[in-house]
């Protein structure tokens, strides 16, 4: 009987790493090639790992919770015939993304992975590796190098875990936890960040329900915490008057669907008229790195989805300025379509350099995103609504019903200034009230 290896697979560009959740098949199950071995979850996204081969699960290599590098085996797979030794598969390939679904959020949590915090690092003493989960909680809470190393892991050859970092978060602020050593140096060095604020005490007197938030909210509120820490928030706001587009869109949505067997939505042209704008003012496309800013020479714009379970994801269309409207619209309806169907696959998820968030298909009419991180603005567009509005004529200023939307862009202040911030949005506003109400598709 041969044997191959199951290898952990590569979940994109920046992911080396994934904790085993659950394992769908035990020892001595028979296996067909494709089909679901166990769940994984990394700082993204959580996805199950097909087999690459059809035959019998002879040996698990670890255990559930066990934190994997991408490309080391995972599992033996015993197949019907050969020599008996043991192959190495290739890695296989990402599966469907198993996410969580839309909810109306107003400020969208991108599930790439919380980036880190630019202007400082954690380094390690001792030659004991940090995923970057674990380096941005230990930066948020004001854990010292010292206090990080002493952490006793339960991940893989004692590495430091998400819930070991968390739970001695906790027993540090109930006090359970003795001060880490200090260590001796020659000359002071730059204080670090100070630590996050405590918690409020909660009431549970009454009727209440407890529930526990589920891993994706969890990274949710991670990463919205670390980006409200890491860049100084400021939101600008916009009027347009989106009659032409409102009247085209009527006008095609039929036979655009008759033709392409799916519709037409609004949000193929925010993201031409974005895409547009960044061209005009390429320093919104950018990423801070300590002192330095990041050109982005690439138009990878994120759309965020809401998903069945109540949260969000943020797939995105890469090289979005290579893609007419008809291409911008097959796009926008295939990634959210297999959002809410949780078959995104991971790098369809990563790479984004400015995110679009409709906040009008929940009703509102604006809202003040959070930043997706490490980006550095986010446009949020509101509900399009009629009202009495004074245009101008040839024969002077006249009140008519006009379609009108609030667009609002949430911008880091470090670097984006209220200037290149308001031009910017300004530029969006224009793009879509001179939008071609005769244009085809």
């Amino acid at each position: 009987m041969a044997t191959v290896e199951l290898k952990m697979p590569k979940m994109g560009e920046s992911v080396h790493e994934a904790t085993i959740i659950r394992w769908l098949k035990n020892e001595g199950d028979a296996i067909q090639a494709d089909e679901s071995v166990l769940e994984i979850a990394t700082d993204k996204v959580d996805s199950e790992v097909p087999s690459t081969a059809a035959g019998t699960l002879v040996k698990r290599l670890f255990n559930e919770g066990d934190v994997v590098q991408v490309g080391t085996a995972i599992a033996i797979i015993e197949t019907g015939g050969g020599s008996g030794e043991v192959k190495a598969a290739p890695a296989s390939a990402p599966a469907p993304v198993s996410a969580p679904a839309p909810a109306p959020v107003a400020t969208p949590a991108p599930v790439s992975a919380p980036a880190p915090v630019a202007t400082t690092s954690i380094s390690s003493n001792a030659n004991r590796f940090y995923s970057p989960l674990v380096k941005n909680i230990a930066q948020t809470e004001g854990i010292s190098q010292p206090e990080l190393d002493s952490i006793q892991g339960t991940g893989s050859e004692g590495r430091v875990t998400k819930k070991d970092i968390l739970a001695f978060v906790d027993a540090k602020k109930s006090g359970k936890t003795s001060p880490a050593p200090v260590a001796v140096q020659a000359q002071p060095t730059a204080p670090t960040s100070m630590p996050a604020s405590s918690s409020p005490a909660i009431s549970m007197s009454g009727d209440v329900e407890i529930v526990e938030m589920d891993r994706m909210r969890k990274l949710i509120a991670d990463h919205m915490v670390m980006s409200k820490q890491t860049s100084p928030h400021v939101t600008s706001y916009v009027e347009a008057d989106v009659t032409n587009l409102v009247m085209w869109r009527d006008k095609i949505k039929k036979p655009f669907e008759k033709r392409e067997g799916e519709k037409i939505t609004f949000t193929p042209v925010f993201i031409e008229a974005v895409v547009k704008a960044i061209k005009d003012y390429p320093l919104i496309n950018v990423s801070v790195d300590g002192t330095k800013i990041i050109i982005k020479k690439n138009i990878n714009i994120g759309m965020a989805a809401a998903l069945p379970t109540g949260n969000l994801i943020v797939p995105v269309i890469k090289n979005a300025d290579r893609l007419n409207l008809l291409g911008l619209t097959k796009s926008v309806n295939d990634l959210a379509n297999r959002a809410r169907a949780n078959k995104l696959q991971p790098d369809e998820i990563q790479g984004g350099t400015f995110t679009l968030t409709n906040v009008g298909s929940f009703g509102n009419v604006m809202g003040t995103p959070i930043i997706n991180q490490p980006q550095v603005a986010i446009l949020a567009v509101g509900a399009i609504r009629k009202k009495p509005a004074v245009i101008e004529t040839p024969s002077g200023d006249a009140i008519a019903i006009r379609h009108m939307m609030f667009l609002s862009l949430s911008y880091d202040h470090r670097v984006v200034d209220g200037s290149l911030g308001g031009s910017f949005l300004r530029r969006i506003a224009d793009y879509l009230e001179q939008f071609d109400g005769s244009r085809d598709i």
